[in-house]
């Protein structure tokens, strides 16, 4: 028996540098492999707006119900919306 190679990487290093201006409107997707910078998981799967930076991280402004709320997320959660 022989294993099979597993195509690519889970991880690739692109996700991480990403870069975001303000105002681009972003994608919340967890990735669980990564646990720093993680936004809670009912936040996985809703779209935001970037408002800020802090450190390596982005602030995401969003709406939750009726509710304005602020998430501190890194890159590596994060999709830019087409």
């Amino acid at each position: 028996m022989t294993k099979v190679q597993r195509p690519g990487r889970t991880n690739p290093i692109t996700n991480r540098l990403q870069r975001f201006e303000e105002g681009d409107l972003v994608h919340i997707t967890i990735n669980p492999s990564i646990q720093k910078g993680q936004p809670a998981p009912r936040f996985h799967g809703k779209t935001g707006k970037i408002t800020g930076q802090k450190g390596k991280a982005y602030i995401v402004s969003l709406k939750d119900g009726n509710k304005a709320k602020e998430l501190i997320v890194r890159p590596d959660h994060l999709k830019l919306q087409n």
